[in-house]
This record gives structure tokens, C-alpha cells and sequence, in this order.
């Protein structure tokens, strides 16, 4: 957390809650998840500290306390984990980014929904497996991730399988920082250690290895979505984002020679910062300001087959919004609104559908951090505790706290109108 100050008798300690935060209803405010408190480097009697050291003595010059110096303290919680994100998300990108220049009709297959996926989707997930294990060792590392081997260990799969192989070698090779050579069998067993089931208790890490691959295909928007859930909250995120410019959208149009390649990270209670996937200094980036709706822009899936285009356009209608929807791929919309490139994000999937944890996890953190709200169609939180769905009210949307009142009334509206519309059919 980046602050904390002093509640109640010495050595007690609370988060500082940020005014955005304090708009919230308590049930919707983000909390510290179970145990967060204990991992701080902290004791409640110093022993350094006496008593009229900590109240400074006569009143003349003030000691840290325990509190202050717990502040600090909870700056570095997740500071390792959130570094290897990073690093875990560039080296994916980097396989991505070379798997997009050369694309090849046996880099894609077909998974049982139908859905496509790539080599780069086995690929990226195979790395950021690897770089988390290796990284942060620990007998309980738990990885909730898309893919799974099944299809490579088919016979006719060699091909692929050697391609994969071949490209997270490469790949962790040019960094430099790791001296192995994987077979095959390592590759499918890091892209099955994804298997896990998450829930409500212990830290699970969120995998999408390419959220959009469709975008992915078109040579369009795509992300590597990775997230850590503690508790069942989430308290870190990263989104790589290659093709995504770091001038904003609109600003890019007019300026295509603008830098490509965003990688977005969030820690509980340390904002969001943007930077070059290439390597650049960190900036921190905030909502839009728009306090109007009629002044907003909103996202919604480019795919119509991902999102209900008609109601989204019901619900631009009753805010009086002008602009045009940007229609961009993957949770790239996620890192674009949170540092302002639009106001508002639409995503209501057809009937049926069920949200997997790893289209959101990362997204919701950058969002959130950077004074965003994000809410399903009933204005509850997202709750990432109960497995890989998630469970909730129709659709998702996001935006900022100033403008989300406006926008759940006037989506009740349109679902109140659109269920109307289809029961007098």
C-alpha cells in the first residue's frame, strides 16, 4: 500500500484510504487481502523507540513511528512479484511480436470453441510460466492460465510442438539472463503448470498469454495479461500491449512515428504507470477527467461476436455520447482507458457466454489504480475469488467515479428497454 497511518493504540495500524476510494460504498471499497498486514517488515514496539521517543520528547522534534516507518514499508510488499510481471510479460511480448511479423497458416490452430489459437499463445504462456516459476520459487506457485497441452501431444503436433520450442529458446536465450536449453517435455509441462483452478484462498497468478488473438491474427491490438490474486483479490497486474502506441490514440493518428509497445503495471494501492515495452521510465497515468457524458468516448470489443455493438449504442444514446465508439481488440482497451484515451468501456457478451478471470484480472487493476471503477451491469465489484469465471450481472463496464452513476442508470435503462423489447416478441 503506498500509505498507511496510525489507527488507535501504538502499533496499530490501517490503510489510508484515497479520497476517490472514500466515495465508494464501504462494499465496494478495495481491501488489503487476508494477511496483508503481517507480511509488513513491522513491530509494534520498536526497540529502539521509548515510549517519549515516539510522542518526541517535550514535545521538541518528532520521531518516526511505527506507523510511518510501516508506510514504507508496505511500499515493497509485491515489489518482487510485480518486477518479475514485467519482466515475465516483455519476454512473452517479445515472442509475440516475432510470431506477428511472420505469421504462417501452421501457426494456427483451431481449440474446441472454435476460438484460434497460435503458437505465440502456447508460446507466451509456456515463458511467463517459466519466468514466474524460475524467478519466485515456492512450493505452492499456482498458475490459472488459458491453454493447455492437450492438443500438442496429439499425434501430427510435433511440427508445432518443435516450433514453440524453438521459439521460447530463442527468446529466453536473447535475454540473456537465462542459460537453458528446454526440450519439448519442458515446454508442455510449463504450459500445463496453467492448470490450476484459483479460488478464494492462497496467491494464484492470472494468465492470458495473448488476450485477442483475432486482433493478434489481423496484425491489430492484442495484450499478455498477467495478475496476482491474493485472498482472492487482485493486487497486481501488468498488460504488455505491443501494437499499442504510447501517444494516445487520437494523438497517434495524427503522429504515426509515436513509439509502439505499452506495458501498463499495477500494485494495489501504488497507482498505474505506463511505459515502453523496449524500456523507458515509468509514468503514472490517471482516468479521463470528462465530467460529462455527452463529452465521453467509450470502448467496446472491435469482434460484434465478443460484445452487444446494439446495446452499447443504447446506452452511448441516453448518455447524449457524440463521439464514436473506438473498437479495439483485447484488455489493450483496459490500459488505454486508464490513462484517459477514452471515458468509458462497454462489454456485454451474448447470452450464454461466461467471463474467465484471465479477460479481466490484469485489465481491472490498471483501471482501478489509476481512479477507475469497474463494475458489472449491477454496479457490484468483480469478485476473482470464486475459480476461472466469473460470476455476475450481465455485462461489465468501466469508467471513472465521477461518471459511473450516470452510466449504470442509463445501462438498467437499456437492459429494463431491451428486455421489454424481447418480451413482446
Amino acid at each position: 500500500m503506498a500509505a498507511m497511518g496510525a489507527a488507535g493504540a501504538a502499533g496499530s495500524i490501517a490503510p489510508k484510504i484515497p479520497r476517490l476510494v472514500r466515495s465508494l460504498p464501504p462494499s465496494s471499497r478495495p481491501h488489503p487481502p487476508p494477511g496483508f498486514l503481517k507480511r509488513l517488515p513491522f513491530a509494534g514496539n520498536c526497540r529502539h523507540c521509548s515510549g517519549d521517543d515516539r510522542r518526541g520528547v517535550g514535545g521538541a522534534g518528532v520521531v518516526p513511528t511505527a506507523a510511518a516507518t510501516a508506510a514504507a514499508a508496505a511500499s515493497m510488499v509485491y515489489e518482487r512479484e510485480l518486477a518479475v510481471a514485467k519482466k515475465a510479460a516483455s519476454l512473452a511480448a517479445r515472442l509475440c511480436k516475432s510470431v506477428q511479423k511472420s505469421i504462417l497458416h501452421s501457426d494456427v490452430q483451431s481449440k474446441s470453441d472454435k476460438s484460434p489459437v497460435t503458437v505465440a499463445d502456447y508460446g507466451s504462456q509456456a515463458v511467463v510460466s517459466f519466468v514466474l516459476e524460475k524467478e519466485l520459487s515456492t512450493s505452492s506457485f499456482s498458475l490459472v492460465a488459458e491453454e493447455e497441452s492437450g492438443d500438442l501431444r496429439k499425434d501430427g503436433a510435433q511440427e508445432t510442438l518443435n516450433r514453440i520450442t524453438e521459439l521460447v529458446n530463442d527468446t529466453l536465450s536473447a535475454d540473456g539472463t537465462y542459460k537453458v536449453s528446454l526440450t519439448a517435455d519442458d515446454i508442455l509441462a510449463a504450459i500445463d503448470r496453467g492448470k490450476s483452478e484459483g479460488g478464494p484462498s492462497g496467491q494464484h497468478w492470472v494468465l492470458d498469454p495473448i488476450d485477442g488473438t483475432k486482433g493478434f491474427l489481423r496484425g491489430d491490438q492484442y495484450a499478455i495479461a498477467l495478475a496476482l490474486l491474493d485472498g482472492g483479490q487482485v493486487v497486481l497486474g501488468v498488460l504488455g500491449c505491443p501494437n499499442l502506441p504510447l501517444a494516445a490514440l487520437h494523438d497517434h493518428k495524427h503522429s504515426p512515428q509515436s513509439p509502439v509497445g505499452c506495458l501498463f503495471s499495477a500494485k494495489l494501492g501504488a497507482g498505474t504507470h505506463m511505459e515502453l515495452l523496449d524500456g523507458s521510465s515509468p509514468t503514472k497515468v490517471q482516468v479521463s477527467a470528462v465530467e460529462d457524458p455527452a463529452d465521453a468516448s467509450f470502448f467496446e470489443s472491435f469482434e460484434a461476436a465478443h460484445s452487444s455493438h446494439d446495446l452499447s449504442s443504447s446506452i452511448a444514446k441516453r448518455l447524449g455520447v457524440q463521439a464514436p465508439p473506438v473498437r479495439i481488440d483485447s484488455q489493450a482497451k483496459y490500459g488505454a482507458l486508464a490513462r484517459g484515451d477514452g471515458a468509458i468501456y462497454l462489454r456485454f457478451p451474448h447470452k450464454g457466454y461466461r467471463e474467465k478471470i484471465w479477460d479481466h484480472a490484469a485489465g481491472s487493476i490498471v483501471v482501478t489504480e489509476a481512479g477507475g471503477v469497474v463494475a458489472d451491469a449491477a454496479g457490484k465489484p468483480l469478485d476473482f475469488s470464486k475459480g476461472k469465471y466469473l460470476d455476475l450481472d450481465t455485462g461489465i463496464v468501466s469508467t471513472s467515479q465521477k461518471l459511473m452513476p450516470a452510466l449504470l442508470s442509463a445501462v438498467q435503462a437499456s437492459l429494463r428497454e431491451t428486455s421489454e423489447s424481447v418480451g413482446r416478441l
